[in-house]
């Protein structure tokens, strides 16, 4: 991994919004719980520490993770970790449904990272690159599961891709 080009060509381009919500969110717990205990007369400082406290952990429950990407590489940055894998070298893409639906993806080079495939349908540049990196994984034959999944990913952004531009042109 030491060949890997670490500048990210490709962001989230929604993630900024969504952390600027997650911050959002998090002050006006803190500020509702404060006012709350301040006029019930409970409020002290052990009290307003605890309120500050448990409005940082709704920000990091709340904050998404920053997906980037580059040649040959993908990385998903959550509060606590960097997560990065080698996308011409992957080993196996697993699919995982229920209530949220992620992609794990594993490289040859022992790197592992979680996400959500909505990103990729809403950021074309990081699907992209994503997708070019699994041809590669399939050309050097280290991709030995998943390629299926990541086929029916690709169909479904296309397909959502052609419905927005329709769309937008006003033919459907």
């Amino acid at each position: 991994m030491t060949r890997m080009d670490r500048r990210a060509l490709a962001g989230d381009r929604h993630w900024r919004g969504s952390a600027r919500l997650a911050a959002i969110c998090a002050l006006l717990f803190c500020a509702l719980s404060l006012l709350v205990d301040w006029d019930a007369g409970t409020l002290t400082l052990l009290r307003a520490l605890l309120w500050l406290t448990l409005s940082a952990a709704v920000f990091a429950v709340l904050l998404p993770p920053q997906v980037t990407a580059g040649p040959g590489w993908l990385a998903v940055r959550t509060p606590w970790r960097r997560h990065i894998v080698c996308t011409d070298a992957l080993l196996a893409v697993r699919q995982y449904g229920g209530v949220s639906a992620h992609l794990v993806l594993c490289d040859t080079h022992g790197g592992r990272l979680e996400l959500d495939p909505r990103v990729l349908a809403s950021n074309p540049l990081i699907w992209h690159e994503l997708d070019t990196g699994v041809h590669r994984s399939v050309e050097r034959g280290t991709l030995l599961q998943g390629s299926d999944v990541l086929g029916q990913l690709g169909h479904r952004i296309d397909g959502e891709t052609a419905r927005a531009v329709l769309r937008a042109s006003g033919l459907s």
